[in-house]
């Protein structure tokens, strides 16, 4: 099974949004099937064949998420994210302000769900293939 460590270490490649397509094909080869994402502090929980499942710790600091979700800044966010104008810490941020609460990735469909707090499915995405 993988650790949160080689997860890290392939993120640590990923310097915007353009790089993310790589990364997904990264994990996937280290036996990620899917994670969900927390925007609030960051904390990955990471799923693999078997039911195995680990978690990443997150931010000491956190941040707080807006209660009415913003769609088309969110849109917005996100794009500028994809095109590399912003940085991780960035689209977290945007994230946010939006009242994104997670997404998730789903390797098998190859697709990226983001949910507002009221558990509500904002946009999903097909994750470009490289």
């Amino acid at each position: 099974m993988f650790t949160v460590q080689q997860i890290k270490d392939a993120h640590s490649k990923v310097k915007s949004g353009a790089d993310f397509p790589k990364y997904i094909q990264d994990i996937i080869a280290l036996g990620v099937t899917a994670f969900e994402t927390f925007v609030f502090d960051n904390h990955t929980v990471y799923y693999g064949i078997n039911n195995f499942q680990t978690s990443s710790e997150g931010f000491f600091e956190t941040l707080t998420i807006a209660e009415q979700s913003n769609l088309e800044q969110f849109k917005a966010d996100l794009k500028s994210h994809q095109q590399g104008k912003t940085d991780y810490m960035t689209f977290l941020k945007d994230c946010a302000k939006s009242g994104v609460e997670k997404w998730i990735v789903a390797m098998d469909k190859m697709t990226c769900s983001y949910f507002d707090k009221a558990g509500k499915e904002m946009i999903v995405e097909t994750i470009p293939s490289l």
